[in-house]
């Protein structure tokens, strides 16, 4: 998804909203998101929480810790490929083990733009696949499709209300891709994804989003939406509905992993590795063959500089495929800059092929064995939509109760 830290958080329950004891955004600048000059509303002040236990506290137990929450998801378009998984899938194995962690195939935000319904429902499956080949563990971390848990469209027209179009209009992203397809052939959806977005993150109370450069200005709208939405409804308004009062929302704070958020194209070291790339030849897909790799690297885009070093930005590529490098490989990047500083790209190709195929190698045997076995993925894809529906429709009831809705 180099931030400070979130302050503590006390949870009730594992499927009910968590109030959070400050909203700072921690250092994330506003310059992403500059709020509509029409509307302005205080931050919310810092909130205090109290758990009420229906035994006595054994006075001589210590207090279980409380994992804070992680929410992510990769879109199911084109192939799943190096800079999707080293930006990150590979990220969240370390997550699991730390975090509450929730991870989804975001097949909703797939539709944004023109595809193919007839490859959705398989490629939707392989990324799932995907996700389980590289070391994603369903005993630490729920896996699930975002259509399978209904409250994530449910949430997002509740949200739309609350959002000034202003906002939306802002998104540079919805610019960039409108302007690449023309106006004509742009549908609402492109313009409130970001929504959608916040709606993905908020049903589950996250405490962190693991973010790109690229999705920041998108998470920063999710968390003035929250504080905005906090501020309409929660609070005294809420309780005087029946509600608990107090925050409807947590506002989540970004994660950016401090290596490989962002994997640039081996056709380009200014552009980011991408899906959308019209020539395969641009990325390494985790599926390719090693024949494929190899001759991708091959002809990979380089410099007429001697030796090989990071940083600096005269040669992007060469920045690139060395961090490459050092994060398939697992060294450190004094390790990969000390290895590789005086060799030539025909001998640095060679070692970062070689490097690519083993890395990637056992992930392709296992996703293999996971698309053999159909009902295992249904079974891991059901159990993990379950768990999330638990928590998400906690949150969409509130949300529903705080907004004045007939209760069901």
């Amino acid at each position: 998804m180099s931030r400070s830290v979130l302050s503590q958080f006390l949870i009730l329950s594992n499927t009910s909203p968590r109030c959070p004891s400050s909203t700072s955004s921690g250092g994330f600048s506003s310059r992403y998101l500059k709020l509509s000059s029409f509307y302005q509303y205080p931050r919310p002040s810092r909130c205090c929480c109290s758990i009420s236990l229906e035994q006595p506290a054994d006075p001589h137990s210590s207090p279980t810790p409380v994992k804070k929450r992680v929410v992510s998801g990769v879109q199911p378009t084109g192939s799943i490929h190096l800079g999707n998984y080293l930006g990150a899938i590979k990220n969240w194995i370390s997550l699991q083990n730390t975090y509450d962690t929730l991870f989804f195939i975001v097949d909703l935000h797939a539709i944004t733009l023109s595809y193919d319904a007839q490859h959705l429902s398989k490629a939707t499956r392989d990324t799932a696949a995907i996700y389980l080949a590289c070391g994603v563990d369903t005993s630490k971390a729920s896996v699930f499709v975002q259509s399978h848990v209904r409250a994530h469209v449910e949430l997002m027209w509740l949200l739309s209300s609350a959002t000034p179009i202003g906002w939306l209009n802002r998104m540079i992203q919805f610019k960039e891709k409108s302007r690449k397809v023309g106006d004509e052939n742009v549908g609402v959806a492109l313009l409130t994804y970001p929504v959608l977005m916040a709606s993905d993150i908020l049903l589950y109370q996250s405490d962190y989003v693991p973010v790109g450069e690229d999705q920041k200005q998108h998470l920063e709208l999710t968390r003035e939406l929250a504080e905005r939405v906090n501020y309409l409804y929660g609070g005294r308004k809420w309780r005087k509905l029946g509600g608990r009062g107090g925050m409807i929302f947590k506002v989540p704070e970004p994660l950016i992993p401090p290596a490989g958020a962002r994997v640039m194209s081996l056709t380009d070291g200014l552009s980011k590795m991408s899906k959308s790339a019209p020539s395969d030849q641009s990325r390494i897909n985790l599926l390719d063959s090693k024949d494929v790799i190899a001759n991708k690297i091959k002809r990979c885009k380089t410099d007429s500089f001697p030796g090989l070093e990071f940083d600096n930005p005269d040669r992007p590529e060469c920045n690139n495929l060395l961090s490459i490098y050092q994060l398939i490989s697992g060294r450190t990047k004094e390790e990969a800059a000390h290895e590789c500083q005086d060799m030539n790209w025909g001998v640095f190709k060679t070692l970062l092929t070689d490097a690519l195929i083993d890395h990637l190698h056992p992930i392709q045997v296992r996703y293999e064995e996971i698309m053999s076995e159909s009902a295992y993925l249904d079974r891991i894809l059901a159990e993990g939509a379950t768990k999330a529906a638990d928590i998400a429709d906690a949150t969409l009831n509130n949300v529903y109760q705080a907004m004045g809705f007939l209760r069901r």
